[in-house]
């Protein structure tokens, strides 16, 4: 054999193995990768006609497929749509797959490893493939009243959630959208329809996220319960301390002063305890705090609670990670982040776990919006049960936090969080957005003794009466609507 031919030899047994390598790759190891690219519309277009699973809350399909035309032959439709929107996401056909109906895919398709047997009865029967339904934690008249008491116009969120169990009671935001306009079979009205709501401020039909989720925004006071449990486990700090309170900050070398909160009574008292720092929403002694102890403490306390999770694979919906700034602040800095300001950001969903860990005596649990996934004839797929994440902090910090939180509604500022017969704990927050306008927060529990239920609000770009009016007494509506069940 000369060289030529043997060189042609070569080269042929060398494409042939690129060739079979591309071909194992992309059936084998890059396969789910590949089917769950948002460029992929091949699985999609596939499956787009098919009676695909309903998604259900309270027992009532909120995402299901309907007998359509004969071109195709069912359509995806959303019978409540914009309170569950930011859940269930849309099922377009020229704009792809968003929220559960995106992370469920495989379920709601019946194209899971698990629903094998199933496929394989449906195609010996000659039946039309039919995909598993997915039952969601939500409580439908807590999700509802979530959703109406955010304002129409108003941005905001709400998370409720059993702090026990992880599981999520309601999770809404406004602005939120008809995913019936993306899901339609007419692509001109879809293409408009998705142009359109494209451009209403707060809506990002590209984001497989929501407001809950994906809205990373400073958490003002509400991070103190953060700087509170960093003290405490430092061992410098106990409950009888007396924490410095001036009106104002100063820092050495530049013009800036850092202001105590002017909506409370912090200005009446040069020292305070912890209680009184807490139920007045002081900025000085928590900043205090952080300065004493060091930008690490506060960042690996806030870790501790969740900061820097990404809470998707567990919540089985895209989320933001939370974070406390890691690079090295100068002591302004650290005072303006200490108190949830400056460069600290978090998700609503993050404040709402912060605040659950302390309910459940330290321990942080996996939050979970999925309560059963079921086949076609309702035999239970996967039924997840509640998980510990993580020790967040120690029982003993956690029951002394709970009972100051109990004091911010008792004797505090969130007093109008108070509901009558039951012991309330709770922690408002406001941060600064300049011009007078503020992102107003409230976290908290009930019954404080034995928890229940935990809820966060956030109110964006509002005045402070504003905000004082949208978080504490809704908390109250949600905490009564939860507890009289």
């Amino acid at each position: 054999m000369n060289q030529a031919i043997r060189n042609a030899w070569i080269a042929s047994i060398a494409m042939f193995v690129l060739i079979f390598g591309a071909l194992s790759y992309v059936q084998v190891i890059g396969a789910d990768a590949l089917e769950a690219n948002a460029w992929n519309k091949r699985t999609l277009l596939q499956n787009y006609c098919n009676d695909r699973g309903a998604i259900i809350v309270g027992g009532t399909p909120v995402a299901e497929s309907v007998p359509a035309s004969e071109s195709c032959k069912f359509q995806r439709t959303y019978t409540q749509p914009e309170p569950y929107a930011g859940i269930t996401g849309y099922f377009s056909r020229s704009f792809g797959v968003t929220g559960l109906e995106s992370t469920m895919n495989k379920e709601l398709a019946g194209s899971s490893d698990q629903q094998f047997l199933d496929r394989a009865g449906q195609l010996f029967l000659g039946n039309q493939p039919k995909g598993a339904s997915v039952e969601l934690t939500l409580d439908p008249k807590i999700q509802q009243l979530a959703f109406d008491l955010i304002p129409d116009g108003q941005r905001g969120s709400i998370v409720v959630t059993n702090p026990k169990t992880g599981a999520i009671i309601a999770m809404v935001s406004k602005p939120s959208y008809d995913p019936n306009l993306i899901a339609t079979q007419d692509p001109v009205a879809e293409a408009a329809n998705f142009a359109e709501l494209n451009k209403i401020p707060g809506i990002n039909l590209n984001q497989n996220v929501s407001g809950p989720t994906g809205e990373l925004l400073a958490p003002g006071s509400v991070f103190k319960l953060i700087d509170t449990s960093a003290a405490l486990k430092s061992g410098k700090y106990n409950k009888d301390s007396i924490l410095p309170n001036p009106a104002e900050m100063t820092f050495p070398g530049i013009q800036y002063t850092l202001p105590n909160y002017a909506g409370g009574n912090c200005y009446t008292r040069d020292t305070a305890t912890f209680a009184f720092a807490l139920q007045q929403s002081c900025n000085t002694p928590f900043a205090s705090i952080a300065l004493d102890l060091g930008q690490q403490a506060i960042a690996d306390e806030a870790e501790k609670f969740g900061f820097g999770e990404d809470w998707g694979k567990d919540l089985k919906l895209d989320s933001a990670a939370s974070f406390f700034p890691t690079e090295k602040l100068d002591d302004a800095s650290l005072a303006q982040s200490s108190i949830g300001q400056r460069d600290v950001r978090a998700t609503p969903l993050q404040i709402n776990q912060m605040t659950a860990a302390i309910a459940n005596n330290g321990v942080q649990m996996q939050p979970n919006l999925i309560k059963a996934v079921r086949s076609p004839d309702l035999r239970p797929i996967s039924e997840p049960k509640p998980r510990a994440l993580r020790t967040s902090t120690t029982p003993d910090i956690a029951r002394q936090i709970n009972e100051w939180m109990v004091s911010v509604v008792d004797d505090g500022i969130a007093s109008k969080a108070a509901v009558p017969g039951v012991k309330v704990a709770g922690k408002t927050g406001t941060a600064e957005l300049g011009n007078g306008l503020n992102n107003s927060w409230f976290t908290g529990f009930a019954p404080a003794n034995d928890p229940q239920v935990a809820v966060t609000i956030v109110i964006e770009g509002v005045d402070i009466t504003t905000g004082a009016k949208l978080t504490s007494p809704n908390a109250k509506k949600i905490f009564e609507a939860v507890l009289n069940k």
